[in-house]
């Protein structure tokens, strides 16, 4: 069994799982900047999240409001228009990399390693296991995606502190977000000391900084409007996007498309300076991550050894200045930005793993939220309220510990619920409700019972209610010893029994609906694995063709005949003519068909080259046989003295008869024209050399005779 880890974020596993399915939720390949947005932006929130509603209008794709109130995202399978929930989606792509990576390491891939952004909400969480579920994976833990790019960085350091911390921050300016760590390393552990985070600062926000300028720009300059089309508008981001990364590398950079829109082509040119002055609204936004990070480590940055930067947005120039200017050092890029939390994901998962010996590093991560349980009060306490007045506590802080268990104590004589909430919603921009729990049924005494309930925030940053245990008094005699004697003394005994607890999550998937969903992903994987398989068919029809049509006219050209290559040609073009018009889209059975019928023709062809180039070599270790064994028969080497000479006329026979066979085969053979069948294969004479071995070997090897003991 291998264990793997995931960053589900990277741009080409949702590329390559849309293809795969033939999925179309993109109007073309040009497209495929924006489909790193598409699980991370839509997963675990809601329709009318105002920041959905934003993200959605540059989504090439259609997404709509299911009955649920989440979103749907619309595409077409095999033909028909689908819908699909952002976590079957999710499920699609965990399939297609668990898919990769048994394929890599040749080996059954369950357990796994899962990064997260920071910012994920308790219901974001649970999509990204019920993805996982429908996946046929088995996470191990869901890590923060900075927390993992440290991992991958602290790992590797031979010279990290024995007592002093060595404080590193971590910067991720990736394509839609904005997610800084600062983590303190010490010999053989990591701690998590803050997180911050921007959601929604990222490099298409530069990517769409351009496009609206250049959109103002070619409406005046060319009276065009690209919001009014939809391939314009795509063909503009993606060429937004190309140009930024010049910009990073040139001081200015120009922008030409051919037919735009209208069949009107359009050139500008900007400058870096231009670039910077049109995006200072995103890069005034930088700082404030920074400053919370250190503020909640408690740190200053002449306490920052170093800065790691990571993620395609901090390619910006203007980016890493403000970094540079902030911790008043220059960032670091020792990391390889597309692989460090795919890294970290599979250390972690290894060093969870029974199944692996890793380097012993422990991984004190934090949570990024505070948690709070809210509930009525007691009939019965009136002190407070009674049971109209609503009570809640922070039963996680912010920088708590992950996994950790907290307990509450509870007065009750009647069945009551909890909710489970954000303690703070202003930088999650959710719903502060996370969970509702009844705890009961149970029957205490007349005097009511105190009830222990225990939260736990388990490795996945999960938060839920785990158990209910009431503890009530009762009245009994209990032995105890006094002045020497036993004594019957009234003393009070605590009885303790566990208490039913039921879940209800806000907008999570029902077990049931996640089996039905793992089914459909099954179903839908066989069918890929068969579009895959009637796809390569097809492909080696089309190989096959040009291949042996460039043959016949190279090296195979002294192997056939002019009539015979007239023909196949002609079959060749036949076939071609037909893979682009009708056969664009037959069965897989279709397509063995009609390779094995242009084998037909020209598998003697090649079987014919491929002879006359490997019978020179097999001719030589056939004479080489029968030269080894003649000169061992007529050798007067002491070592075959024990042979007798009529089993080594036996041998020289054999070698004659071996040789002459070649010799009169291959008379035949060289009178005729290499187009001709071959008299001789090379595997009829492979065959004479193990049959000359066969014979030859043990009589030539036979042991000498044991000498006679001595009286």
């Amino acid at each position: 069994m291998s264990v793997v880890g995931l960053d589900f974020g990277n741009q080409s596993s949702v590329v390559a799982v849309a293809r795969q399915r033939g999925i179309d939720v993109v109007l073309n390949d040009e497209s495929k900047h924006e489909t790193p947005a598409l699980v991370k932006r839509l997963i675990g929130r809601q329709f009318s999240d105002p920041e959905l509603q934003r993200d959605i209008k540059t989504l090439p794709f259609a997404v709509t409001e299911g009955s649920d109130g989440y979103p749907l995202i619309h595409a077409r399978y095999l033909g028909e228009s689908r819908t699909f929930t952002p976590t079957q989606v999710l499920g699609m792509v965990l399939s297609n990399l668990k898919s990769i990576a048994e394929k890599n390491l040749n080996a059954a891939v369950v357990d796994c390693c899962i990064g997260i952004p920071i910012y994920f909400t308790d219901l974001q969480r649970r999509a990204v296991l019920d993805a996982a579920t429908i996946a046929g994976l088995h996470p191990l833990r869901l890590i923060h995606e900075t927390t993992a790019t440290a991992l991958a960085y602290g790992i590797y350091q031979t010279d990290l502190p024995e007592n002093d911390q060595l404080n590193v921050a971590f910067v991720d300016i990736g394509h839609a977000s904005m997610q800084v760590c600062i983590a303190g390393f010490k010999k053989g552990q990591q701690k998590i000391l803050a997180h911050a985070f921007d959601r929604s600062l990222g490099g298409r926000d530069f990517d769409e900084v351009l496009f609206q300028h250049f959109a103002i720009k070619f409406k005046k300059q060319y009276k065009i409007d690209v919001y009014q089309n939809a391939r314009a508008c795509l063909r503009l981001r993606a060429a937004c996007e190309k140009l930024k990364k010049v910009l990073s590398a040139k001081p200015e950079a120009s922008l030409n498309i051919e037919c735009l829109m209208d069949e009107k082509d359009v050139r500008s040119f900007i400058k870096r300076e231009e670039f910077e002055r049109i995006s200072i609204l995103i890069l005034e936004r930088v700082r404030k991550p920074l400053e919370k990070a250190l503020v909640e480590a408690g740190l200053t940055v002449e306490n920052i050894h170093s800065v790691e930067v990571v993620g395609s947005g901090s390619l910006v120039p203007a980016m890493l200045r403000i970094l540079t200017d902030f911790f008043g050092k220059e960032p670091r890029r020792t990391m390889n930005p597309s692989e460090c939390v795919a890294k970290g994901c599979a250390l972690e998962c290894a060093i969870l793993s029974p199944t692996f010996k890793v380097r012993e590093f422990q991984v004190n991560e934090s949570f990024p939220f505070p948690i709070a349980l809210s509930w009525k009060g007691a009939a019965l306490d009136t002190e407070n309220g009674g049971a109209d007045n609503q009570q809640s506590i922070i039963v996680i802080p912010k920088g708590n510990p992950i996994p950790s268990i907290k307990a509450t104590t509870f007065s009750r004589s009647e069945t009551f619920t909890i909710d489970v909430q954000y303690g703070d919603v202003s930088e999650l921009q959710a719903p502060a409700k996370i969970s509702t729990y009844t705890i009961g049924l149970f029957k205490p005494t007349k005097s009511g019972a105190k009830l222990k309930v225990k939260v736990r925030l388990n490795l996945h940053g999960i938060v839920f209610v785990e158990s209910a245990t009431m503890f009530e008094e009762e009245e009994g005699e209990v032995p105890v010893a006094k002045e020497a004697a036993k004594v019957e003394v009234p003393k009070k005994k605590v009885k303790k029994s566990n208490v039913p607890v039921s879940e209800i999550v806000y907008g999570g998937m029902a077990p049931a609906d996640v089996q039905k969903a793992g089914e459909k992903e099954f179903e839908m994987a066989l069918q890929d694995r068969f579009m895959e398989e009637t796809k390569d068919k097809k492909n080696a029809v089309e190989a096959y063709v040009y291949d042996m049509r460039n043959k016949l006219h190279g090296k195979y050209q002294d192997f056939v005949i002019d009539s015979e290559r007239e023909e196949l040609t002609a079959k060749l073009q036949e076939v071609e003519d037909w893979l682009y018009e009708d056969g664009d889209d037959e069965t897989k059975g279709v397509y063995i068909a009609k390779l094995e019928e242009l084998k037909k023709q020209g598998d003697p062809i090649e079987e014919r080259y491929k002879e006359h180039t490997e019978r020179g070599l097999v001719i030589e270790q056939l004479v080489y046989c029968v030269n080894s064994f003649r000169e061992a028969a007529i050798s007067n080497d002491p070592k075959f003295d024990h042979i007798d000479l009529e089993e080594k006329q036996k041998v020289m026979n054999e070698c004659v008869e071996a040789e002459a066979w070649l010799r009169e085969r291959m008379q035949q053979q060289d009178l005729l024209p290499k187009h001709a069948t071959p008299v001789i294969l090379s595997a009829d004479i492979r065959r004479k050399a193990e049959a000359l071995d066969r014979f030859c070997r043990p009589i030539m090897t036979k042991p000498k005779p044991a000498k006679p003991a001595t009286p």
